[in-house]
């Protein structure tokens, strides 16, 4: 754990140097106050602005000390770095008749030592891994397309988005920013959706998205995607554009939603409610040719401390037929508390917990090979995130999960960790 020790004192260092910097001048406070810890690149972020260009990035690390577990005690430390940018092409051409049209990409690396993934030790199911960093390692592509924004549709700029290229499914369905803030995999990644179909942070593939949302409360949208065999398998670096080397294998990838924004009370409490569906069609030898399902997302500010801080309360409920899914149903629920420390307006407080119950056919399969039968698997996860300045965070956290692979046969885990962050 050489490489986590290393990682959590330069991070820890920098913030610390940072701190005494902001001391020394405006021009520091200035930089320690930003969004990113880059700042304006001397002037060279403004400057790429003016001609359409934006480029951001990220730094996220969490180390897990695992404190009992099927295979006892230890610890992991997943990393991961992201780049991306968008191009605005109006106004990289100046040519006014582009307006709304735009070009995107992003790319990303994850560690892929043994060592960085906690599920080693804890030894349950993929899905419940404890930590959303271990899918996918090594450098991938993970989008490049182009997005048309149409102007002036209804009175509005955004009543109308279509998106086509590299796409990721996860980043344009079940928008639910607060359960990202955790550490785990079923909640902050996969959305519930992962257990039975690629659905992860890990998937890409060619497919397109349309987006309507004629008024500020209504909004519906649908996607088509390329499925295939193995998506997310690190050897492929996201780059299987023809999808599985023989194209019977390839199949279509459907996904639908509709949903309201309402702003409740004289506060105007915002909150989301969608419904959406799933199917994905592939060949495979575990329950036939395609796969299906549903969810609902709930989520809601409950009150209102003043600004950004108060209580809101998030959910997801996906329900799908046991006889061709690993996951018939699964569910999870949080609460995230901003502002709960005075003086600390954008630390957030945060509590989660999932429960995925195991399909019929997953419990007939263990039950003829005279192995364990799944039931379920129950996920819990608190923490704190202290806000440090504007690009940076570290969030001590808590999980404890019962039955990790959906039998008693192997043993339930507890963890404490540390979740860190920088923007640049």
């Amino acid at each position: 754990m050489i490489r986590a020790r290393v990682s959590i004192v330069v991070f820890l260092a920098l913030l610390v140097t940072s701190g005494a910097a902001e001391q020394e001048g405006a021009a520091f406070g200035k930089w320690w106050n930003s969004q990113t810890v880059t700042g304006e690149l001397g002037g060279l972020r403004p400057a790429m602005a003016d001609h359409g260009l934006s480029l951001d990035g990220r730094w996220r690390g969490i180390y897990y000390g695992i404190l009992s577990s099927e295979n006892g005690s230890g610890n992991a430390f997943p990393q991961e770095v992201v780049f991306k940018g968008r191009l605005d092409l109006a106004k990289a051409t100046k040519f006014g008749g582009l307006r709304g049209l735009g070009a995107f990409g992003e790319v990303r690396w994850r560690d892929p030592a043994y060592a960085a993934n906690p599920n080693n030790i804890v030894d349950g199911d993929g899905f419940f891994n404890p930590s959303r960093y271990s899918g996918g390692v090594g450098w991938r592509l993970m989008t490049a397309g182009l997005d048309y924004i149409v102007p002036d549709m209804f009175g509005r700029d955004d009543a109308l988005v279509l998106r086509g290229g590299w796409l990721q499914p996860q980043q344009e369905f079940i928008d639910q920013p607060m359960a990202r803030l955790f550490a785990n995999n079923p909640v902050a990644s996969a959305d519930g959706l992962g257990g039975n179909v690629p659905f992860s942070s890990s998937f890409s593939s060619w497919g397109g998205t349309i987006g309507i949302k004629p008024v500020d409360w209504h909004y519906t949208k649908m996607g088509l995607f390329m499925s295939f065999p193995n998506p997310t398998d690190p050897n492929n670096n996201g780059l299987m554009f023809r999808g599985d080397s023989d194209p019977a294998q390839n199949g279509l990838f459907f996904l639908g939603e509709t949903g309201v924004l309402p702003e409740l009370g004289p506060d105007k409490l915002g909150g989301k409610y969608a419904f959406g569906g799933y199917y994905y069609g592939e060949e495979n030898d575990e329950f036939g040719s395609s796969k299906f399902g549903f969810y609902w997302q709930g989520d809601q500010m409950v009150w209102r401390e003043s600004g950004e801080q108060g209580l809101s309360v998030f959910s997801l409920w996906v329900f799908a037929p046991k006889y061709n899914n690993d996951f018939s149903f699964y569910a999870h629920g949080g609460l995230v508390y901003q502002g709960a420390i005075p003086t600390r307006d954008e630390d957030q407080l945060m509590a989660v917990a999932a429960v995925g119950q195991y399909s019929y056919y997953d419990l007939v399969e263990a039950r003829a090979a005279g192995e364990p039968e799944p039931n379920q698997t129950v996920l819990i996860e608190t923490g704190y995130r202290f806000k440090l300045n504007g690009w940076s965070f570290v969030q001590p956290f808590a999980q404890y999960i019962v039955q990790p692979d959906g039998t008693t046969a192997v043993a339930n885990a507890a963890i404490l960790g540390l979740f860190f962050g920088v923007d640049f």
